[in-house]
């Protein structure tokens, strides 16, 4: 896997469900060690941009909600309530290695307007020069249908896409793409590489994931699909075990690796 130790920048996408317990509340265990993996890399000389879901999660269980909420309007206070309280946390973890970060929220309109999306791409290069590391999210508080991206897969991809990304890496809590649906099929398979995404592989991929996620396998397909055509190679592992993060950088096989169009 060269595309991925020779890559000289990475986008991390990290979903809500790696962040956080089936209590729904703060998995802090696994955003302190995320920090600490993200900040390791930083310092070997890799850029990095961290992707990160939970701001609806972590302020439902800020707010001590009883319930997901639902309706546009719960969502957007609760994102309003989460957004803080997960940048406060990384900015503490991400202090303790030395590491500033910056936040950075989008929506639909900055992606598509070309002022808007020039001005995304001017914001995270100078931060990148003063070694700053991006936390990206959509901006849950203000993004409503006719201006959201949908989920942070196809973010993440987007991301990348901007940035000119060698890698991008989505942690969940799957361990990547399989020929059938390893819950229900015992014989289900891990697909190591995938050269191209053509119908067979959109086929593979499932529903909704997870109950405090907004994706599932067919969301990371389509973000593959616009990594690889940006050149990108795209990795899926499971986010139980992140320090296979650095097998993956160091060329070994991990998860499910999809090759940049350009290299098939």
């Amino acid at each position: 896997m060269d595309q991925f130790k020779n890559a000289k920048q990475i986008v991390v996408k990290i979903g809500s469900s790696s962040l956080t317990y089936d209590t729904g509340l703060i998995n802090m265990r696994r955003i302190e060690s995320l920090c600490k993996l993200l900040s390791d890399i930083h310092n070997s000389g890799k850029k990095v941009v961290l992707v990160s879901s939970g701001a609806i999660a972590v302020g439902t269980a800020k707010l001590g909600l009883r319930v997901y909420p639902k309706t546009t309007a719960e969502r957007q206070a609760a994102a309003a309530v989460g957004q803080s309280e997960l940048m406060y946390l990384y900015d503490k973890f991400f202090s303790e290695y030395n590491h500033k970060i910056a936040q950075v929220l989008l929506t639909r309109e900055d992606i598509e307007n070309p002022k808007r999306k020039h001005n995304v791409e001017n914001t995270f290069s100078q931060l990148q020069q003063w070694g700053a590391i991006p936390i990206v999210n959509e901006n849950d508080t203000v993004s409503v249908e006719e201006i959201e991206i949908g989920d942070n897969d196809t973010l993440s991809a987007i991301v990348a896409s901007l940035t000119g990304a060698d890698g991008l890496i989505l942690m969940s809590d799957i361990d990547g793409l399989y020929d059938a649906n390893p819950n229900e099929d015992p014989n289900a398979k891990l697909i190591p590489v995938v050269e191209k995404i053509d119908e067979s592989i959109e086929r593979m991929a499932g529903g909704a994931g997870s109950k405090v996620g907004t994706g599932g396998m067919a969301t990371k397909i389509a973000a593959a699909k616009i990594a690889t055509q940006a050149g990108c190679a795209m990795c899926i592992m499971n986010s139980h075990d992140m320090n296979k993060i650095y097998d993956l950088l160091d060329g070994k096989q991990v998860g499910t690796v999809f090759l940049p169009a350009k290299e098939v």
